[in-house]
């Protein structure tokens, strides 16, 4: 980062810390608060070696505990399904659905933040990464030392939660944009449910 970048971050974090309340606590609140949610999202990952980075797009929705439905899609389409007991992922290129028990597929994953039983203080410590790119952020890295990745911002925009940047140990960086993120809907059940496709490779559990 340049010497101008570094000024210009500085300036930003000051004229916002003044008067945004403790991000932690609106972590806190978001937790206590938002059940249910949906949205769309935006995704690039971008890795050490400086490859050209990897653009996604998609859907989402999650109802605590456990239940989540991640779609993806542009470039491939892909679907990801949270029902409480298993997660399962379908590729509908490959035909192919890979299946395994919620418990294993979340422990210190970035799906434990939105559709966790918002208890995450047993498997992340968390901190405050202050105020730039016109955010507000806080910090959550994993306690297990297994964790596939080393640590997860979380950004808001007063109390709303806009955007996520994952880091892992490989160095690979994952940046998530939520867009027009509701929460509390009411949601249909059946978007936490999935039956594989007729034909469909099924692989796990």
């Amino acid at each position: 980062m340049t010497g101008r970048l570094l000024v210009a971050a500085a300036l930003l974090w000051v004229a916002g810390f003044a008067h945004a309340s403790d991000v932690l606590t609106r972590l806190d609140r978001f937790l206590a608060e938002v059940e249910r949610g949906k949205g769309a999202f935006s995704q690039v990952v971008t890795a050490r070696s400086g490859r050209k980075p990897k653009s996604a797009r998609g859907e989402f929705a999650f109802e605590r505990p456990g239940r989540f439905r991640w779609v993806y899609s542009e470039p491939y389409p892909q679907t990801l399904v949270g029902d409480g007991e298993r997660l399962w992922s379908y590729d509908p290129e490959l035909n192919q659905v890979s299946v395994k028990t919620i418990g294993d597929a979340l422990g210190s994953t970035p799906a434990a933040i939105l559709a966790g039983d918002g208890d995450i203080g047993a498997r992340f410590e968390l901190s405050d990464g202050g105020s730039h790119d016109g955010l507000d952020w806080a910090v959550a890295t994993p306690r297990a030392s297994d964790s596939p990745f080393t640590d997860m911002a979380l950004g808001f925009r007063g109390d709303a939660l806009v955007a996520m940047t994952i880091r892992d140990g490989f160095g690979q960086v994952t940046e998530l944009r939520f867009e027009g993120f509701e929460t509390n809907p009411i949601l249909d059940n059946g978007l936490f449910r999935f039956t594989p496709p007729p034909g469909a490779d099924v692989i796990g559990e």
